[in-house]
């Protein structure tokens, strides 16, 4: 019977070391993605990514480490892909879910992922959202036609 190689212990601890291995395996599985990674292709210039890479070690290490290492816009580049469709957050927190819990613990795992919920979340409304219409998600309905107006009578 073929032994198995020894899996590698899950991390414990949120640090920039583990921020970084998040990150590099995240993106790798992203860029591999059937719905994900012509955006991303389109988006990133080959020669881009290593920076791009190092943009997102900070964002997440501000976010998780409050290190304050990020300083950017992320909802105007968002804002700026094209092809990018509010139907590819799902996928993309998919993605990231299954990165965190191949890696981490599962205490730390759901941090992020938590975290990551929430960005996509933000990032997903602040794209998408269309000033002055509905709230995302209601369905408002038909409007009645507008009624005669009813007299009153006072005494």
């Amino acid at each position: 019977m073929a032994r198995m190689p020894p899996q590698e212990p899950l991390i414990e601890s949120v640090t920039e070391q583990a921020i970084a291995l998040l990150i590099d395996r995240f993106y790798a599985k992203l860029r591999g993605d059937p719905v994900l990674a012509h955006v991303f292709s389109a988006a990133i210039a080959s020669h881009e990514w290593p920076e791009h890479l190092a943009t997102m070690r900070r964002f997440w290490s501000s976010v998780m480490l409050t290190s304050g290492q990020y300083s950017g816009d992320p909802v105007g580049v968002h804002r700026a892909v094209r092809d990018l469709k509010r139907s590819m957050f799902p996928r993309w927190l998919q993605l990231f879910e299954q990165t965190a819990h191949e890696l981490f613990e599962a205490t730390t795992a759901s941090l992020f992922v938590g975290k990551a919920h929430r960005i996509a979340g933000s990032l997903e409304l602040a794209v998408f959202h269309q000033p002055g219409g509905p709230p995302d998600g209601l369905q408002l309905p038909p409007r009645k036609a507008a009624s005669a107006p009813r007299s009153v009578k006072c005494d």
